[in-house]
């Protein structure tokens, strides 16, 4: 894995780009003003802040509504 700097403006004009890169597992820390801001890093990267999302269409095809659920609530 490769760790890169890169500024928030070349962030936000090349935004797929990026995606690209950090699928290929580059890992970038993004600077403004020649300050760290923040770091873009793969999900598997990040496991321990990962949490499992429940996946709906499982519950039921085509998903629950979302009255639904929050009158179970």
């Amino acid at each position: 894995m490769k760790k890169f700097i890169v500024g928030l403006k070349e962030l936000r004009e090349n935004t797929d780009a990026f995606i690209a890169q950090v699928a290929k597992g580059n890992s970038f820390i993004v600077v403004r003003k020649s300050k760290p801001v923040f770091r873009i890093t793969a999900p598997d990267e990040a496991a321990e802040l990962w949490e499992s999302v429940v996946d709906f269409t499982k519950v039921k095809k085509g998903g629950v509504a979302l009255e639904a659920l929050l009158a179970r609530l």
